[in-house]
Formats: structure tokens, C-alpha cells, sequence
């Protein structure tokens, strides 16, 4: 019993209409490569699905350039010349705005003057003024961000001096920091070297109990602890 005739219509069903088209892609393509084979005949197919993925198939012995070489060839037709005219029309225009732009930046530096007009000088000076607004505009932005800036870092640095001399005052005031007397024996006294503080401890030995009349401690031994 044969095949039933199959109707040709889309297929409504979109995981159908997929599979369908990528069995028939490959069949396609197949027949395609048979032709080359059998044939030595020149293929080039391109194919483009319904959500616009690209599949191409060219006969090993000539390029997809060759093909429509020999197309145009073949019929006596120019496929570029529209778009190369397009391409043509669409740089005239960009080199027309480019010598545009050129030209007002001349005029802007006090060039190519002459040929204005008193209404064109007047366009022109207009513009001028707004650009300098604009330069002032910015110039007195930066500089109220740095100033801005400049004051929390003077802020932080007067911070930071008050906290060391809380922390220095703090210090001199701990009797473990000042001098002190410890039974009569001992002395602190606070050092300040290479620009740190260092504690030492000195002792006092008495050699003998008199003291100078000039408050001095005569032959008392100072010795380090």
C-alpha cells in the first residue's frame, strides 16, 4: 500500500514545523552533495529557518562569491551596483558633514572668517557665549568638588590631631605615665625618642643622706631600674 499524499501547508504546530524543516534541510543537502558527486555539477544552497538560523551548503570546488560571480555573469546583471550606489550616496553625505564640522571649529578658533555674514558672525558669536557658559559651568564644578574634598581631608586631620593630643594629655596625666615617687625608691619618667614616647624606670640610690643647698641631689646614683 503506498504513501498518502501528504498536503502542502504550514505546519501550524511549531515542534513539528522545526522537525520538519531540519529532515528536509538535511535531505535537501544530501541531494545536494549527490549532485556534486554524480554530476561534478557546481551547488550553492542557503538556507535561513523561521527564527532566522543560517545553514549553508557549497560544492567543495567553488566558493559562495564564485557562485554569484558566475550568476551575474550568466544573466549580464550587477548585484552590487544599488548598494554600492547606496554606499556611494551615504559617503558623500558623511564628507559633507565632516567639512561641516571642521569648518565651525575653524571659525571658532578666528578662522575662515570672511565669508560670514553680520547675521552668521552674530549665530556664531551666540554659540561662542553658550560654549563659555558651558566651560564656566563645568570649571566651577570641579573646582567646588575639590574644594569640597579637600575640606573633609583638613576635617579628618584636625580630627585625628585633637584624638593625639586627647590620647598625649591622657597620658601625661596616668601616673603611670608622669613622675611619680614610690616610697621614696622609684622615679618614672617619660621619654620621648626617634619621635615616640618610651617609659623607663629609674632608681635612686643614696650614697648619702645629705642634699646640697642648690636642691641638686648631690652624690645620689641615678641608675636605671
Amino acid at each position: 500500500m503506498g504513501r498518502g499524499k501528504i498536503e502542502i501547508k504550514r505546519i501550524e504546530n511549531p515542534t513539528n514545523r522545526q522537525v520538519t524543516y531540519s529532515k528536509r534541510r538535511n535531505g535537501i543537502f544530501k541531494k545536494a552533495q549527490e549532485l556534486t558527486v554524480l554530476c561534478d555539477a557546481k551547488v550553492s544552497l542557503i538556507m535561513f529557518s523561521n527564527t532566522g538560523k543560517f545553514h549553508e551548503y557549497t560544492s567543495p570546488t567553488i566558493t559562495t562569491k564564485k557562485v554569484y560571480d558566475q550568476y551575474q555573469k550568466t544573466l549580464g546583471i550587477d548585484l552590487w551596483s544599488t548598494h554600492y550606489e547606496r554606499m556611494q550616496e551615504n559617503l558623500r553625505k558623511l564628507k559633507e558633514i565632516n567639512n561641516k564640522l571642521r569648518r565651525e571649529i575653524r571659525q571658532r578658533m578666528g578662522e575662515d572668517l570672511g565669508d560670514l555674514s553680520l547675521e552668521d558672525l552674530h549665530r556664531l558669536e551666540q554659540k561662542m557665549d553658550a560654549s563659555v557658559g558651558l566651560v564656566r559651568e563645568r570649571k566651577y564644578h570641579v573646582i567646588k568638588t575639590q574644594t569640597e574634598t579637600y575640606r573633609k581631608k583638613v576635617r579628618n586631620l584636625e580630627e585625628q590631631h585633637g584624638n593625639l593630643l586627647l590620647n598625649f594629655e591622657a597620658k601625661c596625666e596616668d601616673p603611670h605615665y608622669g613622675l611619680v615617687e614610690n616610697d621614696g625608691d622609684y622615679e618614672s619618667a617619660v621619654a620621648f625618642a626617634n619621635g615616640a614616647s618610651n617609659l623607663y624606670a629609674f632608681r635612686l640610690h643614696q650614697t648619702h643622706s645629705n642634699l646640697h643647698h642648690d636642691g641638686g641631689y648631690g652624690s645620689h646614683d641615678l641608675r636605671l631600674a
